[in-house]
This record gives C-alpha cells, sequence and structure tokens, in this order.
C-alpha cells in the first residue's frame, strides 16, 4: 500500500536521506521524498501501521504531519 507522509523538519539532502533510510528500516520499498514538497511516498506492506511511520520518522528526528494513502 502507498502511503503519503507529510513531513516537517527536513531542510537538507542529508534530512532526505535519513527519511529514506527510517522508511527503509520498516520495509518501505520505492521510497521517494521531496524536500521542496515536505513529503515522503513509500511502498508499504499493510501490517505496517501509521504509528510505526511516525515513531521510525520521529525517531530519525522529523515531525509527521500528516499521513494518508497516496
Amino acid at each position: 500500500m502507498k502511503k503519503k507522509i507529510l513531513i516537517e523538519g527536513m531542510s537538507c539532502g542529508h534530512c532526505v536521506n535519513h527519511v529514506v533510510e527510517a522508511l527503509k528500516e520498516i520495509g518501505a520499498k520505492d521510497v521517494d521524498v521531496s524536500l521542496e514538497k515536505r513529503l515522503a511516498i513509500a511502498e508499504l506492506s499493510e501490517d505496517v501501521t501509521d504509528d510505526v511511520i511516525k515513531a521510525a520518522i520521529d525517531d530519525a528526528g522529523y515531525e509527521v504531519v500528516k499521513i494518508e494513502k497516496a
């Protein structure tokens, strides 16, 4: 299932890499992060909850504003 994740706190390419790695650690595939749009789109399995996504990004140092189906 594709998820669209709005993220605050990213300011550079290094931040984008942190978010990509955080999402890959929870099993995301085909991760696309846009610094300009402040969002990530990731293909995740059905068993990965929004709480798990939020925790992974929070642990990477960024704030999840919203998660929705893409």
